[in-house]
This record gives C-alpha cells, sequence and structure tokens, in this order.
C-alpha cells in the first residue's frame, strides 16, 4: 500500500510538474504588461525598473521559470536576507554561505491587482466551492444511482425509458444553460413560491457580521448536479445489466437469496467501479471551480474568482489556480485507486 501510494505521487508530481511547465509558457507568452498594472498610468521609469527587477522580467524566460519552481518548492535555496524572510516565511534548514536551503509553503507569488497573496486568495475562496461541489457530488451520486438501479431492475418499462431520456437531455443541456434557466425560473419567476434568491453566496456580509446563507446553495447545487446526476444513472443502469446478466448472480437467486441481498451485495458492489470513475472525475473537476454556474449565481468561489482573474489579467492568480486544480486531481485519482481496491477485492493495488 505505502509503495503504491509513493509511485503514484511521484507520478503526480511529474504531471504537476508538466502543468507548471505549460502554464507558465502559456501565459508568459500572452500579450500584457504586468509591470503597468502594478505600477500605475503615473508610475515612473524608476518605479517600473523596480517592479520589473522584483518579477524577474528582466531576465530570459528559462531563468524566470527556474525562479519561479524555486518559489513553488517547499524545498529550495534563497538570499539568507530579512526581505526574503518576510516574503516567504522560510524555515532554515542549511546554511549555504548568503544563500540557504530552507523549508516553506510554495509561495504563488502575488496578484497584480491587489497585491495579495495568491495563497491567501485561493485559501479564502476554495471552501465555498468545496460546499458546492460537495454537495452537488452527494445528490447526484445519491439520486444517480438509485435511478440507475431502478431502470435497470425494469428494463425496457416506461419507467426506464423515461429515466434514460431524461438523462439524455440532462447529458446534452451545457451546465451554463441551465443555470440561467434554473436561476430564472426558481430565483425570479417562482420567488413568491420558492424563497430562493436568482444570485447569493454561501456567506453575506451584514451590520451584524458574516451570515451563513445555506439556501443560497439550493440553485447552484442543482444546477451543478444534473449533468453528473444524469451520467451517473446511465453508468450504473448499463453496470448493473451486465452484471445481472453473469452466472454468479442467477447462482444466487438459484439458491433462495433475497432479492435485496442479490441485488445490493453481490451485483450493486461488482457494478460500481465505473461509477466511481465518474464520480471521482466529475468531483474532481467540481473541485477545480465551477466557472460559469458560479458567475451565474454569483458564488463567490474559486471559479468566479478565476473568471475575474481573466477578465482583469490578473496572471499570478489564473496560474495558482491552474496548479492548485492539478493538484486536486492527482490526490482524487489517487484516493479512487486505493477505493477501487476496497470494493471490488479482484483489483490488486499492485
Amino acid at each position: 500500500m505505502i509503495g503504491f501510494i509513493l509511485r503514484r505521487l511521484g507520478y503526480g508530481v511529474m504531471v504537476i510538474l508538466g502543468v507548471i511547465f505549460v502554464v507558465f509558457f502559456l501565459f508568459h507568452v500572452l500579450p500584457g504588461d504586468p509591470v503597468g498594472v502594478l505600477a500605475g498610468q503615473h508610475g515612473t521609469k524608476e518605479v517600473r525598473e523596480n517592479i520589473t527587477r522584483d518579477l524577474g522580467l528582466d531576465k530570459s524566460l528559462p531563468v524566470q521559470f527556474a525562479y519561479y519552481l524555486n518559489d513553488l518548492s517547499p524545498l529550495s535555496v534563497h538570499t539568507d536576507s530579512k526581505e526574503h524572510q518576510k516574503k516567504y516565511k522560510y524555515a532554515t534548514i542549511i546554511p549555504m554561505g548568503d544563500r540557504v536551503l530552507v523549508l516553506k509553503y510554495p509561495y504563488l507569488r502575488r496578484s497584480y491587482r491587489t497585491n495579495k497573496k495568491v495563497s491567501e486568495i485561493l485559501r479564502e475562496n476554495i471552501g465555498a466551492t468545496m460546499v458546492l461541489a460537495i454537495v452537488s457530488m452527494f445528490f447526484a451520486t445519491l439520486i444517480g444511482i438509485t435511478f440507475g438501479i431502478f431502470a435497470a431492475l425494469r428494463q425496457n418499462s416506461f419507467v426506464d425509458y423515461l429515466l434514460v431520456t431524461v438523462s439524455v437531455l440532462g447529458i446534452s443541456t451545457p451546465s451554463f444553460v441551465m443555470a440561467i434557466i434554473i436561476s430564472v425560473t426558481f430565483g425570479y419567476y417562482l420567488k413568491d413560491y420558492t424563497g430562493l434568491e436568482h444570485i447569493g453566496s454561501l456567506w453575506r456580509t451584514t451590520i451584524d457580521g458574516t451570515q451563513l446563507q445555506l439556501k443560497n446553495l439550493i440553485l447552484p447545487a442543482t444546477t451543478l448536479a444534473l449533468r453528473p446526476l444524469s451520467i451517473i444513472v446511465q453508468l450504473t443502469r448499463s453496470s448493473m445489466l451486465d452484471v445481472m446478466s453473469q452466472d454468479y448472480i442467477r447462482t444466487a437467486k438459484a439458491k433462495g437469496l433475497l432479492f435485496y441481498r442479490v441485488v445490493v451485495k453481490h451485483a450493486l458492489k461488482n457494478a460500481l467501479n465505473p461509477v466511481i470513475t465518474a464520480v471521482s472525475g466529475w468531483l474532481a473537476s467540481l473541485m477545480a471551480g465551477t466557472f460559469f454556474v458560479e458567475y451565474v449565481f454569483d458564488w463567490k468561489g474559486l471559479g468566479y474568482t478565476i473568471i475575474k482573474a481573466v477578465e482583469e489579467r490578473d496572471l499570478p492568480i489564473v496560474m495558482g489556480a491552474t496548479i492548485l486544480i492539478a493538484c486536486i486531481f492527482v490526490i482524487i485519482n489517487i484516493l479512487v485507486d486505493i477505493l477501487y481496491s476496497t470494493i471490488d477485492p479482484r483489483i490488486k493495488l499492485k
């Protein structure tokens, strides 16, 4: 188990390094003037030169990339100075003359617009996206598996055709279109009956402080759940039909086992592997930032933050969020592989 996790972590580190490489060079060839953004319209030549030097833009692109990797790495080498100590907040491991090998949190640099640390911005906004993604996937998984089992057990019936048709419609409709429809319908026209707002975030700031607004979670969570729910219905139905035709299921029925026990203990457990794959992929995607859905519902989360950063050409936020997304995918994929072997003993971690 430990060896498997270490190997997957090693592969994950290579994937993340590849993402960092692509993200860095892609965003550094895009047009834009970060120095002008930081210096402002009335920035003097001296101020612009200081900002250019501080960002390392006066050096070649490969050198800038090496500096960026050094900033991101938990183990890195920096000049031993009060300025760097304040900037990176590191713990010295090995002194090396005027430089030191240090241990620190990855430094994602600062926002061009607010000069705030990117790590702080991501930390402040990822919580709302985590809540939205987890609630959406819990709803989608619970309802999707239930409907998928029901459709498989009632194959070729009216209910089966209805569930398949609705799931195909849910898969084919883009999330941002569904977000607009649900927001306008239930948050605007039917507001008097539902009591829901067409926009709103998890927290609302008032004179008395911040207040938790759980009702604002209902519409965006429902919107996000529709597509994964539809996919889970289709996968569960297909897998259940395949498993229910196996010889060991017929043997279990012939032994007189209860129908519920045959379906849940024997059939469903072996039919869940493709469902777990779908759930893990969708959860990683939703955790990474529900871009347009958050934007439509004005949900202050990671996706909303990334869109605003793209609009303002605040590249450090976009780059930091992209790296965070890659880390989320790697971690979730490792957890899913471990879960595979727990659910299905036929799958070995090795």
